[in-house]
């Protein structure tokens, strides 16, 4: 018997989501999550999603990255799985639900964008140059004059890989400030590797542009990545950042049938 999934992107970040309500996908099969989400042996993905039951919310979103390992908060997973919940009749226009990190609140707009709800950022420190947040997973947030000179994955895994970081990884991102927006390339940790847009990274990117120059980078700002556009809203208070919202595209691209075979 098969394994039923339906594969998203949001802004080019793909994931494959199941319906796993009856609980019987085995999340400690990290050899097959990984084989799943590998490109050109399985369906390929930045990670995968199980949507389960939870008593209080609508759903429980369960995230694990490409490595087969469950991992923090995905703001583009969030929104897909929204997406998804909503294309099985599971609430009509608002929901919320459970995440590794706490509760979320999440909007279906239309013509596929949904609007999510992230957690408040409190605590905001510095790197020699680069800010480092937590917006549901940790990032490390570089200002660059021009993210197309940058090389993503080579600078990228240097940064996480560090002494300081190659324990516990951290999302590196490299944030290049524009007239009318920002535009934002990362490398995730579990991915190991750039990918098409990441959501907490662009918020994190957000706010951090808000942070170094909150005269030109007010809410919401609009951030470009390789994958396409998001939105990020926030209301700056005293104690940090709250009020944060991340909005843009959830898209099908993919549904089918997973059949476990030998290679």
């Amino acid at each position: 018997m098969g394994i039923h999934f339906t594969k998203y992107h949001g802004t080019g970040n793909d994931f494959i989501i199941i319906d796993d309500r009856a609980e019987i996908f085995d999340i400690d099969n990290i050899q097959l999550i990984s084989q799943m989400c590998t490109r050109r042996f399985g369906i390929g993905a930045d990670g995968l999603m199980l949507l389960r039951n939870e008593e209080g919310y609508d759903f429980r979103m369960v995230y694990f990255n490409a490595d087969g390992r469950q991992s923090s908060m995905c703001g583009n997973g969030g929104r897909c799985i929204v997406h998804y919940a909503h294309s099985l009749g599971i609430f009509e226009e608002k929901c919320s639900f459970l995440a590794i990190d706490g509760p979320h609140e999440a909007i279906v707009l239309g013509d596929n964008i949904i609007k999510l709800n992230m957690g408040d950022v409190g605590n905001i420190t510095q790197d020699g140059d680069a800010l480092v947040l937590d917006t549901g997973s940790p990032h490390y947030v570089l200002k660059v004059d021009n993210v197309e000179t940058v090389n993503i994955k080579e600078e990228g895994a240097s940064i996480r890989y560090s002494e300081k970081y190659k324990d516990e990884g951290i999302n590196v991102n490299f944030l290049e400030c524009r007239a009318n927006d920002i535009y934002v390339a990362t490398y995730e940790r579990g991915v190991e590797d750039e990918t098409y847009s990441c959501g907490t990274g662009v918020t994190a990117c957000a706010i951090a542009a808000n942070y170094l120059d909150s005269l030109n980078f007010a809410s919401p700002t609009s951030i470009q990545t390789k994958g396409g556009e998001l939105k990020v809203y926030f209301t700056r208070v005293e104690e940090g950042y709250s009020d944060i919202w991340l909005e843009g595209s959830a898209v099908v691209t993919i549904e089918g049938e997973w059949i476990s075979r030998d290679k």
